[in-house]
């Protein structure tokens, strides 16, 4: 049985001995120690930061989720911090998964109320149970099969007869043919690597129903042999209109082979292991709901754009410097925002501590104003609701000068129209109240 810990972001793990292991502490192996600094060492060779050492027996994760597991066993939940109750763990492994699978477009086959029970179980063994659930459907559907060209000598005629080989048999082979034949075979880049995840989902899975559909599985693909080169078989993999009933499983499938993973992990052994930045997970999940908002709306004129590059903070030897790339920028008919989405918790009833916001980013949000928006509109910093900065709390708003001003909002992850709202709250007509507005 692997020993399995939960935590959360910025959590603190040890090697001492601690009284109970609780979200924002907990107690790991020496061996998962040492492997985690080696991992955090790669980490920061390419630019990320994993973890902090705090001394020889301490490490303060950052803000990565996700699942981590060291050669030893040791299985590490990372999960958001944003839920403070008692039953904060399932809660947030839902927000978690959900995040994922909205992040990576990943497909989510829950139709029932005996699914919820799913965020009960770990990170990894709810993608492993989606990965089967996909596997399973596809497999009612049927494999794809193809043909496959076959060279060889036998004592019989099958197919054509190779010429040119059997002109070249040597005396004494006469009475042998050499021919070649296709044969209908599942061995096609899809399915091996399918029973490469599979192999991998039966080593790992902890959970007695995963375990029991892992293992009937298997026994379905055993005639398929395992990828022997994963990234080239992802490559070769085909999205023709009779492989469409692939798609819905290729997405866990690269998730588990670690070919979708967000950051990659160092060595050879990996295990089940996936680590997201949150605030990426947290970026794209808004961009998503607020998409789909603003299709809903219909109209021609309105849309969102992600990710803008076209504009830089000056002008160097006559040529562009310090590109601007600000999250979102939201167009309703003639009405245009910026807006830039913050993995942080606010405070909104902490005014002498500027309710945690952070002054770069009103640097960097000053500096969006005046090249997107030429001095004049409306920024929008978008933050995680939670309970000090609740859906229903008033904005926060904020004045530059008379012509340009930000807001910001909190965003909840667990309102399936919280995106409407947003869109609702900016379009008013009659704008903030000017009380509520807070000179900087």
């Amino acid at each position: 049985m692997k020993k399995t810990i939960v935590v959360r972001e910025y959590a603190r793990l040890t090697t001492e001995a601690l009284t109970q292991n609780s979200l924002d502490q907990a107690q790991i192996s020496e061996t998962a120690f040492d492997w985690l600094c080696e991992l955090a060492a790669g980490f920061r060779s390419s630019g990320a930061q994993l973890l902090q050492v705090g001394g020889r027996q301490w490490l303060k994760l950052d803000n990565y989720v996700g699942i981590l597991e060291s050669p030893c066993g040791q299985v590490i939940e990372v999960l958001p911090k944003i839920h403070e109750y008692d039953d904060c763990i399932e809660k947030s492994r839902a927000l978690l998964g959900k995040l994922i699978a909205s992040a990576l477009q990943l497909p989510v086959r829950q139709a029932d109320v005996a699914s919820l029970k799913l965020y009960k179980m770990s990170l990894a063994e709810w993608v492993m149970r989606q990965f089967l659930v996909a596997l399973e459907h596809l497999l009612k559907r049927g494999l794809r099969f193809e043909y496959q060209r076959v060279e060889e000598e036998q004592s019989f005629l099958r197919g054509q007869l190779n010429v040119v080989q059997q002109m070249r048999q040597p005396p004494g082979r006469q009475h042998l043919f050499q021919i070649r034949h296709d044969i209908f075979l599942p061995d096609r880049p899809e399915n091996r690597l399918l029973k490469s995840a599979l192999r991998l989902v039966c080593k790992s899975a902890q959970e007695p129903e995963n375990w029991r559909l892992a293992h009937e599985l298997f026994g379905m693909l055993q005639q398929i042999p395992d990828s022997k080169n994963i990234q080239q078989d992802f490559r070769l993999w085909r999205n023709e209109r009779l492989l469409a009933h692939y798609q819905p499983v290729k997405p866990w499938c690269e998730l588990i082979l670690h070919q979708q993973m967000p950051l990659a992990t160092v060595g050879g052994y990996r295990g089940i292991s996936m680590l997201f930045p949150m605030e990426r997970l947290f970026e794209s999940y808004v961009a998503v709901e607020l998409r789909k908002a603003v299709q809903a709306l219909g109209a021609s004129g309105n849309k969102l754009n992600s990710q803008l590059k076209t504009k830089f903070l000056c002008k160097h030897q006559h040529g562009d410097i310090f590109q601007l790339k600000p999250d979102l920028e939201l167009q309703l008919g003639v009405k245009r925002w910026i807006l830039d989405t913050k993995w942080k918790r606010l405070d909104a009833n902490n005014r002498s501590n500027k309710y945690g916001l952070s002054q770069t980013d009103f640097y960097q949000m000053f500096a969006y104003g005046h090249t997107y928006l030429g001095g004049q509109g409306t920024l929008v910093l978008i933050y995680p609701a939670w309970e000090q900065f609740p859906p229903l709390t008033p904005p926060l708003q904020f004045s530059f000068d008379s012509r340009l001003e930000l807001l910001a909002l909190p965003f909840d992850l667990e309102d399936k129209d919280a995106a409407k709202s947003l869109i609702r709250l900016l379009n008013k007509d009659d704008g903030m109240a000017p009380d509520s507005v807070v000179k900087i």
